[in-house]
Parts: C-alpha cells; sequence; structure tokens
C-alpha cells in the first residue's frame, strides 16, 4: 500500500514535543525506560497497531531500538515504562524498549516512534521476531500510520 494512501495518525509523547530532545530519563543515560505514547482515533477497520522506533542515524545504519506488534485495536496509549502487545527483539539483541544511546560525539540522533494502524488482528509473527520484522510484516496491511520524532546526543 501506498503512504499516500495512508490515513494519518496523530502520535504524540507527554515527554518530548515533535523535533524536540528526548529526556535522559528514556535513554541508555537515565532509567531507559519507554516514554508514554498516545494517539488519536485510527481509521475504521483498524484491527490492530504495531509500534517501531529506529535511528536513521546510527553509524551502522539504521538502528531499531522497539519493536511492538499485536497491539489491540482499542488501545489509545501507552504509558512509560509500559509495553503493550508482542515485544519484538530489538538491535541491542534483548526484547522491547531500548533507549537512545548514541556514540558520545556523533552529534544529533533522530529517534523516529512509528504507529502502525493495521487492518489485520494479528501479523502472525514467530516468537522472538526481530523489530525490523514487525515493520515489513505491517506494511502491506498498514491503513494508518502516525510518526513522531525526538532527538538525542550524548557529548
Amino acid at each position: 500500500m501506498q503512504n499516500s494512501a495512508l490515513t494519518r495518525l496523530s502520535l504524540i509523547s507527554s515527554a518530548f514535543q515533535e523535533g524536540q530532545p528526548i529526556p535522559a530519563e528514556f535513554t541508555c543515560d537515565g532509567a531507559n525506560r519507554s516514554p508514554a505514547l498516545s494517539w488519536g482515533d485510527p481509521p475504521a477497520g483498524t484491527k490492530s497497531f504495531a509500534l517501531v522506533v529506529d535511528d536513521p542515524d546510527a553509524p551502522g545504519g539504521l538502528f531499531r531500538h522497539w519493536g511492538a506488534y499485536d497491539i489491540p485495536p482499542d488501545k489509545r496509549s501507552i504509558a512509560a515504562g509500559q509495553s503493550v502487545g508482542s515485544q519484538a527483539v530489538n538491535d541491542m539483541g534483548k526484547p522491547g524498549y531500548g533507549g537512545p544511546c548514541p556514540p558520545p560525539g556523533h552529534g544529533v540522533h533522530h529517534y523516529h516512534f512509528k504507529l502502525y494502524a493495521l487492518n489485520a488482528e494479528q501479523l502472525g509473527l514467530q516468537p522472538h521476531a526481530k523489530a525490523a520484522e514487525v515493520e515489513e510484516a505491517a506494511r502491506p496491511h498498514a491503513i494508518g500510520q502516525g510518526e513522531l520524532i525526538g532527538t538525542y546526543e550524548r557529548k
């Protein structure tokens, strides 16, 4: 499905604003817990959500910090430090959220929180699926998408 055909979802966090720094509490320099997220009503036909957080500025290329899928369609928020749905294995090799942790002195990194509204109840992924697999499996089922970008830099 083309992105132009996707319904736009609002995706916000009480921890940071679009394009602004992510507080250290939500990074490897703090408690390394996920920030609170909330979103608006999805398009009709939404049967689940999937969430992916990645850093395209990582030295080795796109680095995925979180993948969650099979999130119930009635959900509209995730509290700070909480997880919903099934948790994928991030690029740190652990299930669930792994906060921003760019190399010191590497400059500002941009973290893309992407929420997909899906027309499928389940993505059918195997246990221990990787965050990259979540996004790959979600794209063909996406009927809506929201994105929130936060930044983080370690000096």
